[in-house]
């Protein structure tokens, strides 16, 4: 039986995660659990959210590193506003962080579209740019459970429902409401919608897009305006997850999320990506950044396991490309 390359792709990737689980299972027998399930699911859910809004960007054939510092200039500001006015809302949270996300991604792409450089490196100024007007004009303090909105910290402790095991019991995790919402709409976008035609012509060709009557300005301001506002509700769900609000948290952490797309089947060169591959490669960065571990190995080898996979999925999606320009009869150096 043939399997289409994106069906490969996922085999591929969920191989990876059942060999990987069975390893790590076998040196710790409570690995294999609904709890550790739940977990996962827990702990992947920041991540989650934004690599769907990294994937939307690199299908349309840009880049955004600056992700990290939306979601800690989101969720920093708008505890501190709560606090200042006394609001103490959990949808005014995600409301007001979303929106600040929204036009911290508008102006990315504004600067992407019109100064015709490179979004590496456009997004890799404004991340320091956010982090900098946030520290320098906003604050730099440290704000711990004690004062933080009693709204985002209930929030960190809802679960959906829970199972009793013999040692406790474990739930699924409100977390994976924003995460669900996000997947679905990020699914209706990209394949029943023509803005979604446009983002994968865009991908593609530039300038075959704006042949056909896409407008890249629009696309552009659209799919940073959506990282945005995906980095926004990932502030909130990191507060609520640390209880906690540090002013330099998250940075640093671009690298993974875009490690775990292209392992998902994201093409640099744009035009290409999947929204399960994503969240399998999410899943896949979470689990060896958590069980290494297990394993006996140190944390030094996270970066080694992480730079590993990222390389051999960057040589297949090239190799996979090269056969597919061949068969199309495009050469291509």
């Amino acid at each position: 039986m043939k399997f289409r390359r994106l069906d490969k792709r996922i085999f591929f990737l969920l191989g990876i995660i059942v060999v990987y689980s069975t390893i790590v299972g076998l040196k710790n027998p409570y690995f294999l659990s609904i709890q550790t399930v739940f977990d996962t699911i827990r702990s992947s859910s920041e991540a989650a959210l934004v690599a769907l809004g990294l994937l939307v960007i690199m299908i349309a054939g840009n880049i955004d590193i600056s992700f990290p510092a939306i979601a800690l200039f989101g969720g920093y500001v708008t505890v501190v506003i709560m606090i200042a006015t006394g609001i103490d809302n959990l949808f005014f949270a995600f409301a007001l962080s979303t929106l600040f996300g929204v036009v911290l991604g508008l102006f990315n792409g504004f600067l992407v579209h019109s100064l015709k450089i490179p979004a590496l490196i456009i997004t890799l100024g404004t991340q320091y740019l956010f982090h900098g007007i946030m520290t320098t004009f906003i604050g730099s303090a440290t704000y711990g459970a004690g004062v933080m909105p009693k709204s985002i910290l209930s929030f960190s402790a809802k679960q959906l429902f829970q199972i009793k095991l013999q040692y406790g019991t474990t739930g699924l995790t409100y977390f994976v409401i924003p995460v669900v919402i996000a997947i679905a709409v990020t699914w209706f976008i990209l394949y029943r919608t023509m803005l979604g035609r446009g983002i994968f012509a865009m991908g593609n060709s530039e300038e075959a897009a704006r042949r056909v009557g896409f407008n890249p300005l629009v696309i552009r301001l659209f799919v940073y305006g959506y990282m945005g506002a995906l980095a926004g509700m990932m502030g909130i769900i990191h507060l609520a997850s640390v209880n906690a609000v540090y002013p330099n948290a998250l940075i640093g952490t671009e690298m993974m999320v875009i490690a775990a797309v292209v392992l998902g089947g994201a093409s640099f060169s744009g035009g290409r990506g999947t929204i399960l591959g994503a969240l399998l490669g999410v899943i896949i960065i979470n689990l060896m950044n958590n069980t290494l571990i297990f394993l006996g190995l140190s944390s030094s080898w996270n970066n080694f396991c992480v730079g590993a996979l990222m390389v051999i999925s960057v040589v297949i999606t090239s190799y996979q490309e090269r056969l597919e320009n061949r068969r199309k009869l495009l050469f291509t150096d």
